[in-house]
């Protein structure tokens, strides 16, 4: 199947975007909504896969400025950074303060730098809150302005950060038809109650700290009567989607892609 991708702009926003090239159109869009390192290869290459599903999908790049990245969030200074990260105990990947004594290893020059994309990656909740803003545009511009998608339903799908983010965009944009969380944060109990589409969520075994949100998640969600089917995977890590990733794990990978193509055909008929 030939696939179209391209970056696009839209307002002061890009995202890459692409959908079956000879297909008829209009098509259902889904948003994927990256990992904390931005849309990079791996991104690009998970949107191309919706299209080839029969969607029309587009990865919005988050850390973008009217269009350019800052410094900090350039592709080679998130390289160092993901390098880094990976090489660094599993354990302290996730704690600020063991993360510092790892950097101190390094060569002063390179340390800061790294610093300094970790701390603008890992914005904390106001970052959170600009990202919400630029997906909800985004649902916009499908829906009403993007020729490939105008008046058709829309979904997203977001990995570690991203399925964050997801989770959040589904409590907050009435317009989204489904929402797919992989091993993304829990939203605040309070804001679950505005959930109005189905989710759908996927976690490994072996990563405590997003798995501790579900129990919450699955109880309040309940109260709003949309299903929230989740799947966690034996022995499968945190990031076990990204075949980029050493805790890449096929056998969830098969299971996981096989069900959100189901929820994605369910959700986005028309």
């Amino acid at each position: 199947m030939a696939i179209k991708g391209e970056w696009i702009r839209y307002g002061n926003k890009k995202g890459y975007f692409a959908y079956p090239e000879h297909a008829n159109i209009p098509l259902p869009a889904i948003i994927v909504i990256q990992e904390a390192w931005g849309v990079n290869g791996h991104i690009e290459d998970l949107t191309r896969r919706f299209a080839s599903a029969g969607y029309a999908a587009i990865a919005p790049d988050l850390f973008s400025i009217d269009g350019e990245r800052p410094a900090a969030l350039t592709p080679e200074r998130i390289d160092a950074a993901v390098n880094f990260f990976r090489s660094i105990p599993l354990q302290a990947r996730g704690n600020p303060s063991m993360r510092e004594t790892e950097l101190m290893k390094l060569p002063k020059e390179d340390a800061d730098s790294i610093q300094e994309t970790l701390a603008k990656i890992f914005s904390g909740a106001a970052g959170m809150q600009e990202h919400l803003s630029t997906l909800r545009e985004t649902v916009s511009f499908l829906q009403s302005e993007k020729p490939e998608t105008r008046r058709q339903k829309v979904a997203c799908v977001g990995f570690c950060m991203g399925g964050g983010l997801s989770a959040l965009l589904a409590c907050e944009e009435p317009e989204l038809s489904g929402a797919a969380i992989f091993y993304g944060t829990t939203p605040p109990a309070e804001k679950i109650s505005s959930i109005k589409c189905p989710v759908i969520g996927f976690y490994g075994e072996n990563d405590p700290r997003i798995n501790e949100g579900i129990p919450v998640f699955s109880s309040e969600i309940a109260k709003t009567g949309k299903p929230f089917d989740h799947y966690i995977y034996d022995d499968a890590l945190h990031s076990f989607f990204n075949d980029d990733n050493p805790s890449y794990n096929v056998k969830a990978v098969r299971d996981s892609f096989m069900r959100l193509i189901a929820f994605f055909h369910k959700t986005l008929s028309v």
